[in-house]
Formats: C-alpha cells, structure tokens, sequence
C-alpha cells in the first residue's frame, strides 16, 4: 500500500482546528480499519478519529496539546 497520512478530518461547520487531547496508538503499533486512533476536542465537540486504512504507525505527527489545523497530517501510516 505504501504509506498514508491521516489528516485531521472536517468536524463541522466553523470548525478549522481541534487540540489533539490523547493518542490511542503509538508509533510501531499496527492498527485495523476504523481502529480509534485519537482523541481530538474543538469549542464544540470532543471526538475519536478513526483509521480509515490497515497498517503499521510509522510517525505521530502532532503531540498531545497541539493544535493541528483541519486538513493537516496528524499521523503516518504505512
């Protein structure tokens, strides 16, 4: 498959960035489709981000408090 980056999806209207408040995987763990993945909150809603793809975690990119902007890379997998 090669690699993937999972970005931080759309969460609603007026919504253009989300503090990622935990990560449920590691960097090296394998994870399946729709795995939660991690944890985000806005203003408006706390979420789980799923994986929409199978494979292993090969970069987190955002750390715990960061605050990615929608659209951006929060995670690699391959």
């Amino acid at each position: 498959m090669g690699r993937f980056n999972l970005t931080l999806p759309a969460m609603g209207e007026g919504i253009i960035e989300a503090t990622v408040t935990r990560w449920l995987v590691n960097k090296g763990d394998r994870i399946d489709v729709d795995q939660p993945v991690v944890e985000v909150a806005t203003d408006k809603v706390d979420s789980e981000i799923p994986s929409p793809v199978e494979g292993t975690v090969l970069k987190l990119v955002h750390h715990e408090g960061e605050i990615p902007k929608v659209g951006e890379v929060i995670m690699v997998i391959e």
